[in-house]
């Protein structure tokens, strides 16, 4: 049987903001949008999963990087006494040293109270702004949410659309002062994102709230790492401002409008709202070469073999950090229905499937983890194994060349790896590996290669 294929309709870019002569050789990011299973069997009502993809371009010259704006807030708490202080300093007055002498870094430190060790200024002047960070001394509780909000203070006074706007959190302790919980944490994050800002948050040891800290990078879109040992501390920094030097977009909004008959059941991989079949979302950043994407999970109604049918508009809007122009794309998914298990099979896009179990994955990893937090063992046990199964399944029937799909594999090996150390009785090494597991399961969430150190 003739295979078929889905339809994906022209793309429209827009560039707004700019005159066109200002923007005429700026690149633009790569856009896709595609389903899993393009051809679906007639007949039946099923679903599918729609991936919306977005890559950014390719950062050559020095000249194309974008000016930042960060605070970096340091936990100068008791807990953070002896080396651990002194390595968080050197890891500071590093960064402080990568950037640029037309960016804009402001250094933020708290314990009971927030001191703003260095107001937001150019980095011009490099050695006082090292200068002020070694005087930082430890003291007193974990005012996180104050010392958070007072760094975002800092960077509100250069808050440019047209710089990296960001608040990079380091802390090894448990909020103690002020507001605490993961849900007040996360309302400040996406407060502060609503505001073009995005917050990294850095856990320092194995007395942190990973259940805070990730939150409050969650609702930011940021990133969050977990560090055993604060030796590795300037390798996270050195990454963490690598990825403010590669920034490409900014102020990505994804409006997905599905097409009657089409109903969403969920959202995958990314924080958004569906409301009368649209579904909205954003992401505060897109680097150099980086993917992200969402996975929309969608009901498809029953359809004799030969039909097809628009199952959704795609809108993309972005602010280009070359050409400071915000520039528009659309697309429209179709979906066809066919009678032959064959056309079906051989249509299947395997690489926005591997997205879609890996989302699926992750979410169950994240319910294993919730039972073992409620007490229940075995529960969080058997949803494990029936997760490994599901990606072993899943790595045979997606790999190539009768291999089965890596990333997949690698996946099954890490959901193993999760089962055994949920056995374990030893509360600080259950400590270790939650907040490692937490982490990966956020790499995974934003499509982030964050580190996981332990």
């Amino acid at each position: 049987m003739k295979k078929i294929l889905s339809r994906l309709c022209g793309v429209l870019l827009v560039p707004l903001g700019l005159a066109a002569a200002q923007g005429a050789h700026a690149k633009s990011i790569d856009f896709d949008a595609r389903l899993g299973t393009p051809v679906v069997q007639a007949g039946r009502a099923q679903t599918t999963f729609l991936k919306v993809a977005l890559t950014g371009f390719e950062l050559q010259a020095q000249g194309e990087r974008p000016l930042a704006n960060v605070a970096i807030v340091i936990d100068k708490s008791g807990s953070m006494g002896g080396e651990r202080i002194e390595r968080a300093k050197e890891a500071a007055i590093m960064a402080v040293n990568t950037l640029q002498s037309n960016d804009i870094v402001s250094v933020v430190a708290f314990d009971n109270t927030v001191e703003v060790v260095t107001p937001a200024t150019k980095v011009s002047d490099k050695e006082r702004i090292a200068r002020a960070i070694r005087g930082i001394y430890v003291n007193g509780g974990t005012g996180l949410f104050a010392g958070v909000s007072k760094g975002a203070a800092e960077v509100r006074k250069f808050l440019d659309k047209n710089r990296v706007n960001r608040v990079i959190l380091l802390s090894d302790g448990q909020a103690n002062i002020g507001p605490s919980s993961p849900a007040e944490l996360g309302q400040l994050g996406a407060t502060l994102a609503r505001q073009g800002m995005s917050v990294t948050t850095i856990g320092l040891g194995r007395d942190y709230n990973e259940d805070l800290m990730t939150q409050l990078a969650s609702y930011s879109d940021g990133n969050h790492m977990f560090v055993d040992n604060s030796r590795d501390l300037a390798l996270i920094f050195q990454r963490e401002f690598g990825d403010v030097g590669s920034v490409v977009a900014q102020e990505v909004e994804v409006t997905i409008r599905l097409k009657p008959g089409i109903r969403p059941i969920r959202i995958l991989g990314r924080e958004g709202e569906i409301s009368d079949g649209v579904v909205r979302l954003r992401m505060s950043q897109l680097y150099s070469q980086q993917e992200k994407y969402v996975v929309l999970e969608v009901a498809v109604p029953a359809r004799k073999a030969g039909q097809s049918m628009d199952l959704a508009d795609v809108d993309v809007s972005y602010l280009n950090m070359q050409s400071k122009s915000t520039e528009r794309m659309n697309r429209t998914v179709n979906v066809s229905f066919s009678d032959s298990e064959q056309a079906v099979a051989s249509a299947t896009d395997k690489k926005t499937m591997i997205s879609a179990v890996q989302q699926v994955a992750n979410e169950k990893s994240k319910d294993a983890l919730r039972l073992r937090d409620e007490g229940k063992l075995e529960e969080a046990k058997k949803v494990l194994e029936e997760n490994r199964s599901y990606l072993s399944t899943n790595a045979a029937a997606l790999g190539s060349a009768g291999a089965p799909a890596p990333v997949l594999q690698e996946m099954e090996a890490s959901t193993k790896a999760q089962a055994s150390k949920m056995e374990s009785k030893d509360s600080a090494e259950w400590k270790a590996s939650r907040k490692s597991i937490k982490a990966d399961q956020y790499k995974l969430l934003i499509q982030k290669a964050n580190i996981s150190l332990d």
